[in-house]
């Protein structure tokens, strides 16, 4: 048995279908089980990071765990989201984990990167027993979901950093990695590799706007956000002075992210999916 966490996520839900379609007994956990869409055959079970009875529950029985959390840097102490999933992946025994970090997981010497230090080391720790696999993605092309209220109301976006270009990679080329991962052969090679993932395109937000457009067939314009007003708007959302400053320096003093880089394309054999090719299969999620 296979434990998804963050199962009917980006990442999570691509990850269980694919399983799922191989044949692997899947197990997906959500917070809301009840109301969670999931392929036939796939067990979905309650679990909350923030109640460990429910973790003990939700992996009981299972070899192998997808761990990811949405648990925002500097909301708490620590990653205590990462650290509580990996220490109910241990007492249940699991003998194989794929974590779903960030790129540069660790790097540096920032809040983000201690905070991702901290949360890789829950399961890459030599005392676990267990085979890990890591997988330090940059941007998704997924958050580019972001703009489809706007859009569905009107032909213009107001987005942050639309100059700033990044290799957005999507979740169902990772999901795949994952999978891999997961489910090894005899020389189980994923086995403590940490890899570091990309989309085979650097775009900036304005030019994914431009590829959507085509798509929908649609006359899209962007509104820059300025840094201040981006900067104001993640304070107002909750994260601390000392991660604000952090994400404006990675961002604006670092081009790390926007380059291709050549690990998925050896690991799947194939290139990775282009934006046009994610924004053709999403087209829906912009039109109601």
């Amino acid at each position: 048995m296979i434990l998804v966490t963050g199962a009917t996520g980006h990442v999570g839900g691509e990850l269980v279908r694919r399983l799922t379609a191989a044949g692997h007994p899947v197990r997906a956990m959500t917070r809301r089980p009840a109301v969670a869409r999931l392929s036939a055959g796939v067990e979905a079970v309650y679990g909350d990071a923030d109640d460990p009875a429910s973790l003990d529950a939700a992996f009981a029985g299972a070899s192998g765990a997808f761990l990811m959390s949405a648990q925002g840097v500097g909301t708490a102490p620590g990653p205590t989201h990462d650290l509580a999933l990996a220490e109910a992946a241990a007492r249940a025994g699991v003998r194989r984990v794929v974590k779903l970090s960030v790129l540069d997981a660790g790097a540096g010497s920032d809040v983000i990167a201690r905070w991702h230090a901290e949360a890789e080391a829950a399961v890459t720790d030599p005392s676990r027993d267990w085979a890990w696999t890591l997988l330090r993605p940059g941007r998704f092309m997924s958050n580019a979901l972001q703009w489809a209220g706007q859009l569905r109301a009107g032909d213009e976006v107001t987005v942050p950093f639309a100059d700033r270009p990044a290799a957005s990679i999507d979740p169902a080329d990772l999901a795949e990695v994952a999978a891999l991962a997961l489910t090894p052969n005899e020389s189980d090679e994923h086995a403590a590799a940490a890899y570091e993932l990309s989309g085979p395109q650097s775009l900036t937000p304005t030019q994914e706007l431009s590829i959507l457009a085509d798509v929908l067939d649609r006359d899209l314009h962007i509104r820059p956000l300025p840094d201040e007003a981006a900067r104001a708007g993640m304070s107002a959302y909750g994260f601390p002075p000392e991660v604000v400053d952090a994400i404006m320096q990675r961002t604006r003093e670092s081009d790390r992210g926007a380059e291709v880089l050549p690990t998925l394309e050896k690991l799947l054999g194939r290139p990775a999916r282009t934006f046009a090719e994610w924004a053709r299969a999403h087209a829906g999620a912009f039109s109601g």
